[in-house]
Parts: C-alpha cells; structure tokens; sequence
C-alpha cells in the first residue's frame, strides 16, 4: 500500500471509529435507560417490522450505492440519475407497505402493528435523500463529515426518544427513533455534504450501473432476508415479549459482532476499490484488514459469553435476564459474522458481482434451511444453533471467494487467523475460573473483565507482536493528527 492511500486509509479508520463508537455509545446509553422505561413487549413488536423496512430499504440502495463507489470516476449525471431512481423507489414501496401493512399485522394477529409499520416505513423516503449524498462521501474518503452527521443524528434523536419513553408512549418511542435519525440525517447530508441533484435522468448511466449494481441488489436483498428470517418465525410462532429478549440479545451480540468489523468494512470498500488493478497489493490490504478485524472482535466475543449474566443484569435489570442463553449463542455465532464482509468487499471491488449474486443464493438457501430445521427440531434454540453453523458456512464460502478471484487462500487466512484464536482462548482460563468463583455481579463482571483484558494484551505482546504494532500505528496517527490541529 502507496504511502497516500496508506494514510488515506488509516485517516478512515480514526473517522469511521470515531463515527461508530460513538454511535454505538450515545445508541448503547439510551438503549439502557429504554430497556428500563421500555417493556421486551415493546420491542419485540418493533423487531417484528423490521424485516419488511431493511428489505425495503435495500431496494433503496443495495446495489447502487455500492456501483458508484466501485466506478472509478462517477459522474454527476451518475449521482443524479441514481438519485430520482432512489426517491421513486422509495415513494412505491412505502405505497405498498401502506396496503400490506393489516396483512402483516394479521399474519401476527397484533393489530397494533398496522399503523405502526404505516408511520415506520415513511423512513424509506427519508432515507431516499440522504443516500447518495452519504456515498459519494465515502466514495471521497471524507470519513469526518460522515462521522460529524452521524453523531449529530444519534444523539438528537435518542434525546427525543427518551423523552417520549419516559412520558409513556411505548412503542412510538421506538418509533420515532428511527424517523428521527431518517430525518436529522436526510437534512445534515445536504447541508455538509454540499451536493445537489441536477435535472437529468440517464438511462445510460443507469443500464451501466445497474450491470454491477443490479446483481449487488439482488445479493443483498437475499442477504437481508435471511439474516432477519429468524425474527419472522420468532414473531410469528412466539409471543412479543420473546421477540423482545431475541432482538435484546441480537443488538448487544452486533455492538460486539459487527461493531469492528463495520468500522473496516466502511474504509476497506473504497480502498479495495482503488487497488482492484493490483492483485498483490489487494492481497495484502485484505490480509492486513482480516487479521486487525480479528485481533479486535474475537477476543471480545469470547469475553462476552463468559461476562453475559451479570453484564445484562448489570445493564438492563433482572427482568431482562432470560435473554442470556440467546445472547451467548448468538455471539458464538458472530466470531463468524465479524469476519465475513471483509472478504465479500473484496470480491465486489473487482468487478465480481455476479459470481457474488450466484454464491449468495448457495449461502443463503442453504443458511435458511439450517435456520428452519433447527427451529423444527428445538424450537428457538434449535433456530439459535442453526443460526450458528449458517454463520460460519458464510464465512467459508466468502473466504473461498477471495481464495479464487484474489489469491488469498482460505487456509492462508486461517494461517493467519490461528495466532489470535490461540492467544484469545488462551486468555480465558484465570477469568472463567474468576467468573466461576464469584457471585455474579459488578465486582465479577469487573474482574473477569480486567483479568481477561490484560492477559490477551500480555500474550499479544508476545505471540501476535504485528497487530499491536498496527495498533500503535494507528494511535501514533491520532496523536499526529491532534498535535497539528491545536
């Protein structure tokens, strides 16, 4: 990596950390305190709709979006074009969720349901006009607007839904959460963003795009899907209140799962695109971006399943406390999850989606016939399981991709991989004993924390001496940064 796009790169990594702690933080507060205010009831009818909003919302941009920033020199007559195609898309699918909304709340026999997706869903053409604005800067690396807008958006509209919780309107604080961020964020991209549509519809720019973008779209669609199948037939075959200890248990296992990983995966697209000529160079950009997503997130999973019964007491009261199994499965699950994007961003940055879109379909039949029969033969923890072995089927297939089309082979990156499992498992030993040994509680979640920290750092130091020298590359950045703008 160029000594440009190297700095470009970890410029990236600050921002999108910055953009995604800090999101996660100010999102990660206020779900507590409307963990406390809120019933599972509650949530769990909002995690019933939302497989229908995130797969309305790919229509929006599950492939374009993605075709702009993989094109090397878009073109404003590009933007704009997908721009209008974005805005009439979301207009027709907000029409038909307004017809099938009594269906849908049929079909859960929940009549409050109906109106709540009606009143939901007019996010889809809020986030119509903050899609391409939110791309092209990311398509430019301009990771701090993007952080700056985001951080904005969070905290004003959390602010906004505590209150309501607080003064009792349930479930349309939930609500208006996400119209809130729909609406703060569709506002700020056009004033920092600094982009304006022109008037131009290209049918030429949009058959070029949508030769990528289209099989893109139809991946991620499929993708959507399965990965919120699992809330349909929780929904369906369970009452709110599990629905509500499943999307609970879901949230936390992602802060962890995808937190790292989204951080990456949001810098490592661009950059990926930009070396998609040079085969060696994207070989090692991907096995650098692989082993840092790993060095973060498996030692922090691990950690999670040991700490899970006094962390969720400690965070969201007793009442929550049967969400702990479903939490702990879940994270076993996103060792895997952690790691999957990275190696499909990596095949989509040179050009294959259609061997990306043929593939999807293997993985993702194949991850809901996993997911049903474990449902059938053990009911939510059978699903749970399934969910598991499906989420490492995903990665090997993703991994065995970029094997084929970039060179990084599968049993290279385990290679790669083994140091850090090795070193994380390791580290588990003195904290589950600590864990075992103390009543669960503050005292154990701090200790066993503390303990497991500072013995996967010291191993690290020993074993895996290149991640915490990136590490330190990466704070040295920071530091530099600071030091000049003061």
């Amino acid at each position: 990596m160029d000594a440009g796009l190297k700095q470009k790169t970890i410029s990236g990594i600050i921002w999108s950390f910055a953009q995604r702690f800090g999101v996660m933080l100010i999102t990660f507060c206020a779900n507590i305190v409307l963990a406390r205010l809120l019933s599972p009831d509650d949530f769990g009818c909002i995690g019933m709709l939302m497989i229908f909003i995130l797969i309305a919302n790919t229509f929006i941009d599950g492939g374009f979006g993605s075709a702009l920033i993989q094109k090397k020199q878009p073109t404003q007559d590009d933007y704009s074009t997908i721009f209008y195609w974005n805005l009439f898309i979301s207009v027709i699918l907000y029409v038909i969720l307004l017809y099938l909304s009594p269906l849908i709340a049929k079909f859960y026999d929940i009549p409050l349901l109906s109106p709540v997706l009606r009143t939901q869903g007019l996010v889809l053409i809020l986030n119509s006009f903050s899609v391409i604005q939110q791309n092209r800067l990311r398509k430019q690396l301009q990771f701090k607007k993007l952080a700056i807008i985001n951080l904005i958006s969070a905290s004003a509209s959390l602010l906004i839904t505590i209150y309501l919780a607080y003064i009792g309107y349930g479930v349309w604080a939930l609500v208006a959460q996400q119209l809130m961020i729909s609406l703060f964020n569709a506002v700020l991209f056009w004033i920092i963003g600094k982009w304006w549509p022109s008037f131009v519809f290209s049918l030429r720019s949009f058959k070029e795009l949508f030769s990528f973008g289209g099989f893109l779209l139809l991946s991620n669609l499929i993708n959507t899907f399965c990965n919120n199948i699992q809330g349909l037939l929780i929904g369906k075959y369970f009452s709110p209140y599990t629905m509500g200890l499943y999307s609970q248990a879901k949230k936390l296992e992602e802060v962890a799962s995808t937190s790292i990983s989204c951080i990456v995966d949001q810098v490592s697209y661009p950059v990926l695109s930009e070396v998609q000529d040079d085969k060696e160079k994207l070989q090692k950009v991907l096995k650098g971006l692989t082993t840092s997503i790993a060095f973060f997130s498996f030692p922090i999973m691990l950690l999670l399943i040991v700490i899970a019964k006094p962390l969720i007491v400690l965070l969201y009261s007793e009442r929550w406390v049967e969400c702990v199994p479903y939490f702990q499965i879940l994270c076993i699950a996103g060792l895997a999850i952690s790691l999957q994007n990275i190696n499909y961003y990596a095949v989509a940055a040179i050009g294959k989606s259609k061997s990306l879109f043929n593939w999807t379909l293997v993985k993702r039949v194949t991850s809901i016939i996993l997911i049903v029969a474990g449902f059938c033969i053990n009911g939510i923890y059978g699903l749970l399981c399934g969910m598991v072995i499906a989420s490492y089927s995903i990665y090997l297939i993703n991994s065995a991709l970029a094997s084929k089309y970039i060179g990084y082979t599968l049993r290279a990156q385990l290679r790669d991989l083994l140091p850090v499992i090795s070193v994380s498992i390791l580290s588990l030993l003195i904290p589950v004993a600590i864990s075992f040994l103390l009543p669960s509680g503050l005292l154990n979640l701090t200790l066993t924390s503390l303990t497991y920290i500072t013995t996967y750092l010291c191993l690290s130091k020993i074993f895996i001496k290149s991640k915490i020298a990136m590490l330190k590359e990466i704070i040295g950045s920071i530091i530099k940064r600071n030091s000049r703008h003061e």
